[in-house]
């Protein structure tokens, strides 16, 4: 997402090419010089029932922001009403097989961002840091909704924007969640933010996780590094309606204790009756009470069954790549392993063409697919 959001680099999803096909680069390039046609061709097309993302509107001018200084952790309630933040226009269903969807536009100028308040910062380990920030209208700010696994663009006036999943759970409002790895000119000049400063949010953006879809089964989460921010997000969505699904096991893996995020969280998540959760590092560490070994090997060992199971997993290409493998081999079904795609994002709405894969689009079509709509994809990622 994101986040740093990582993608899967199986057989299902071979590796991507920034180079565009010559019919999808023309179309993007003559739609980017026409605007007003289109978003009116959108418009046109777009049919409510398969709109995926709940529309966004700036309003106003900016009011104060909210005070710095939340709470650390996240408490989430113990049940919630099913389906209660979700958009009113956003329904289940097939996703991709009957064809792509059409691209929802935001409501205004899609690509004039948000103002926000960088209110927290939480140094997660020596590259990862999680930015809270609030949205300084705060009509904005108590009418946001999102599904869990979408993505927003997180700006810094003055150095770019960059995608990364929204990571705190859609019940809380208090504010919006992001961490990001620093890995290039943006995401480290959001490393040098300090609480108070201002960025741009443009969201929600993408698809979302099928939770609906997984009532009534077990449902297996895997997250390595980075990729637990995803996870994170619909894993706190599902334990807060665990009544409505079997059992919630996570797997979460890095390379050593220091390497995990939300470490301050792990202890919480233990203890929790409703999670079946496994920590591992990759080596032996002194004083690791938990698994040891790399991620695909410690999903075998735990074997969990794949009837009425679905798995998730998110984390760095290469083990996705090889977790797959194991999933596979377990038995999972491909629509039953769900996993996320990265592709740089670059204006989130499908209009630029630069995350497409043949006449597919990352940035709407994604980033969640299961496996069986990754097979289904054109072979030139």
């Amino acid at each position: 997402m994101a986040t740093k959001k990582t993608s899967g680099k199986a057989k299902a999803a071979p590796k991507a090419s920034d180079a565009e096909p010559k019919k999808t680069r023309g179309r993007a390039a003559a739609t980017g010089t026409k605007g007003g046609k289109a978003a009116a061709s959108a418009a046109k097309n777009a049919r409510p029932e398969d709109a995926r993302a709940p529309q966004t509107e700036v309003k106003g001018a900016p009011a104060p922001a909210a005070k710095a200084g939340a709470a650390r952790t996240v408490e989430t309630p113990a049940s919630a009403p099913a389906d209660a933040s979700a958009p009113a226009r956003a329904k289940a269903g097939p996703r991709m097989p009957g064809g792509i969807s059409p691209r929802p536009l935001l409501a205004g100028n899609p690509y004039l961002p948000q103002v926000a308040t960088v209110a927290e910062i939480i140094q997660e380990t020596r590259n990862i840091r999680t930015l809270r920030v609030v949205l300084d209208d705060a009509g904005a700010m108590e009418r946001f909704t999102f599904e869990p696994g979408q993505v927003g663009q997180l700006s810094v006036f003055g150095a770019g924007e960059a995608t990364f999943v929204i990571n705190s759970p859609p019940s809380l409002k208090d504010w919006l969640q992001f961490s990001v790895m620093a890995a290039g000119e943006v995401t480290e000049a959001i490393h040098r933010l300090s609480p108070g400063d201002k960025v741009g949010v443009r969201a929600p953006l993408g698809n979302f996780f099928p939770w609906r879809e997984w009532k009534g089964k077990n449902v297996f989460f895997i997250g390595g590094g980075i990729g637990m921010a995803p996870i994170r997000t619909i894993m706190l969505h599902l334990l807060e309606r665990k009544a409505e699904y079997g059992k919630i096991s996570l797997l979460y893996g890095a390379r050593s204790p220091q390497d995990m995020a939300y470490s301050y969280e792990l202890d919480d998540w233990k203890r929790n009756p409703d999670l079946d959760c496994t920590l591992c590092i990759d080596n032996p560490c002194e004083d690791w009470p938990h698994k040891v070994g790399l991620i695909p090997r410690v999903l075998e060992e735990l074997s969990p069954s794949p009837e009425n199971t679905v798995a998730v997993l998110c984390g760095p290409p290469i083990m996705i790549k090889f977790t797959l493998q194991a999933l596979e081999k377990l038995g999972f079904a491909p629509e039953n392993i769900v996993t996320t795609l990265e592709k740089r994002m670059k204006c989130g709405i499908g209009i630029c063409g630069r995350c497409n894969i043949g006449s597919h689009y990352v940035c709407v079509d994604g980033p969640v697919f299961t496996l069986k709509e990754l097979q289904a994809l054109p072979s030139d990622m």
